[in-house]
C-alpha cells in the first residue's frame, strides 16, 4: 500500500508541475480544467489509501489539500477566472511536493533519505509531463490552431528531468549491483534501464522530430507509448529502491 501511495503521489505531483509549465495564455482553459480533475482524482485516492497505511498525518492531509485545491482550480478555469485557478494549481503543486517527500521519508536527516526524496521528486516529474505532454498532444484535435512548438516545449522539459532522473540513478549504481543475484530482482534492474532509462528518451526525440514535420496526431501516439515505458520504468524502480535502500 506504501508503494501505491507513493506512486500515486509522484504521478499528481509531476501532472500538477506540467500545469504550471503550460502557457495559459496559448492553450484553451478546457485542458486546465479537465488535468486538475484527473490530478483531483489521483489526489483523492493517495489521500484515502495514506489514511489506510497509515494512521492520518501529513501525507493524507497534504493529499486531501491538494484534492480540494484541485476541485476549487477547475472551478476557477471553468469560471475564466484564470489568476484564482493558476493560484490553485501552485498550492496543489505544493501540496503534493510535501506528500511526495512524506511518501519516502526516513527517521532523521539521512543522506539516503535526501536522496530518496529528490529521486521521488524526479520520478514524479518523468511520469508526470510523460502523461502531460501525451493529453497535450490530444488536446489538438479540440483545437488544432494550437501552436506547435508548446508541445515541442513540454516534449523537452520532460527530456530535461529525464537527464536528473537518470543522474540519480547513475549514482545508485552500486546498490542496483547487489541485487543482481536475484534472477527476479536482475529482471527488474533490466526493465527499469531498458524502459525507463534507455528507451524513454528515444520515443520522446522520435516524438519531437514528429512535430517538426510537423504531425501532432503521430506524435501523440509515440507520447502514449512513452507514458508507458516511463510508468514500468518508475514502478520497477520503486520495487528495486524497496529492496536495496537506496533510489536506483
Amino acid at each position: 500500500m506504501t508503494l501505491l501511495v507513493s506512486f500515486l503521489c509522484r504521478f499528481a505531483w509531476g501532472m500538477a508541475v506540467g500545469l504550471l509549465l503550460t502557457p495559459a495564455g496559448d492553450v484553451p482553459a478546457g485542458f486546465f480544467r479537465v488535468n486538475l480533475l484527473v490530478v483531483m482524482g489521483l489526489a483523492t485516492l493517495a489521500a484515502l489509501a495514506a489514511a489506510t497505511a497509515w494512521p492520518i498525518g501529513l501525507v493524507c492531509v497534504a493529499c486531501g489539500l491538494a484534492a480540494v485545491a484541485s476541485w476549487l482550480g477547475g472551478i476557477g478555469w471553468l469560471a475564466a477566472r484564470r489568476t484564482f485557478a493558476i493560484g490553485c494549481t501552485v498550492v496543489v503543486t505544493a501540496a503534493l511536493a510535501i506528500a511526495t517527500m512524506g511518501s519516502v521519508a526516513q527517521p532523521g536527516l539521512t543522506t539516503a533519505g535526501v536522496m530518496g526524496s529528490a529521486a521521488a521528486l524526479s520520478a514524479g516529474l518523468v511520469i508526470g509531463l510523460s502523461v502531460h505532454a501525451m493529453l497535450l498532444g490530444h488536446w489538438y484535435l479540440n483545437a488544432p490552431g494550437m501552436r506547435v512548438d508548446i508541445l515541442q516545449t513540454m516534449v523537452l522539459w520532460t527530456l530535461a528531468v529525464w537527464g536528473l532522473e537518470t543522474a540519480v540513478a547513475l549514482a545508485g549504481l552500486p546498490s542496483l549491483y547487489g541485487l543482481l543475484g536475484d534472477p527476479a530482482m536482475a529482471a527488474l534492474g533490466g526493465l527499469r534501464w531498458i524502459a525507463g532509462l534507455a528507451g524513454l528518451p528515444v520515443l520522446l526525440v522520435m516524438s519531437r522530430r514528429t512535430l517538426e514535420i510537423p504531425n501532432t496526431q503521430s506524435a501523440t501516439g509515440i507520447l502514449y507509448v512513452a507514458c508507458l515505458a516511463a510508468i514500468v520504468g518508475e514502478l520497477t524502480a520503486q520495487l528495486l529502491t524497496e529492496r536495496a535502500g537506496w533510489p536506483v
